[in-house]
């Protein structure tokens, strides 16, 4: 037992003497110190006070701005390493886009299978008539959804992922980044997160599967990303679907946010169960 408590204590100690901890720490104090300049105002303007939760039409501006400075704090990164972006795992090769493209069909037809399995266990039930509505937002949530995979995979699966793993192994170093991923998401809603944080840490884990059995490159870790931002943004702003409150909570999710319930976990392990199965056995 003194044995165990030592190691454990040495390896507290090393995780919080980590060189690649304070990069990590410096990139999101940057990227943050950057931000308030332009988000404030916009708080302001569009009268929004910390201790009430985000309506839709302010998180937007919000969130807008702070994926536009991203890519600037991304070059600084790499320009402090001595790196470009393709050693991140982004170029613009052909076998990205092709990545691309695989993991954004992969991503909406894992999507397409757990949905149309929890219709016919009665649990959803779709509204074709809000059909029309959707050739209205297809493009644009594709559009966004590509926009904002891209910066997240090269933030957490690039940068944060390559930093960690000069320090740790690589899934150490895929278990701290996602573990980041997740309690970010609770910047923006955290009564709505904090059920989704296991599965949001999941995710982040299937999405560093996902470059690893890529090659290293983040094209399909992208196009997976993308997918289910695509898929699930469209569901919802569309109203294609309902619960009907026949399946449990447990099951669904609670608050009907797919990762905070066992279908949206059986989603990640498939998708992720497909990757390992699929890309490294072929």
């Amino acid at each position: 037992m003194a044995n165990f408590d030592q190691a454990t204590n040495l390896w507290l100690v090393s995780l919080m003497t980590s060189t690649a901890l304070v990069k990590v720490a410096i990139f999101f104090v940057a990227w943050v110190a950057l931000w308030l300049p332009l988000a404030i105002p916009i708080a302001i303007f569009l009268k929004w006070h910390p201790d009430k939760p985000l309506a839709a039409e302010q998180k937007l501006p919000l969130l807008a701005t702070l994926y536009l400075i991203a890519p600037l704090i991304l070059w600084g990164a790499s320009w402090v390493d001595g790196v470009s972006f393709s050693n991140y795992g982004l170029d613009w090769k052909f076998t990205v886009l092709k990545s691309l493209g695989i993991g954004l069909c992969l991503g909406v037809l894992s999507l397409i299978i757990v949905f149309l399995g929890q219709w016919r266990l009665g649990w959803i039930k779709w509204h074709l008539e809000n059909l029309p509505q959707l050739t209205q937002i297809f493009l644009p949530i594709l559009f966004l959804g590509l926009g904002i995979g891209a910066i997240e995979e090269l933030i957490f699966r690039g940068f944060l992922l390559n930093t960690l793993a000069k320090d740790y192994s690589v899934w150490i170093a895929a278990a701290i980044s996602s573990i980041i991923f997740a309690l970010l998401h609770l910047v923006w809603e955290q009564q709505e997160t904090l059920p989704q944080l296991p599965g949001l840490w999941l995710m982040g884990m299937v999405l560093v599967l996902a470059r690893q059995v890529d090659g290293g490159s983040l094209g399909l870790a992208w196009g997976l990303h993308t997918g289910w931002i695509w898929g699930l943004t469209c569901l919802d702003t569309a109203a294609l679907l309902s619960y009907t409150d026949q399946g449990p909570i447990w099951m669904t999710g609670l608050g009907k946010k797919p990762l905070a319930g066992v279908a949206g976990i059986f989603c990640l392990l498939m998708t992720g169960i497909f990757l390992q199965w699929f890309f490294v056995s072929f």
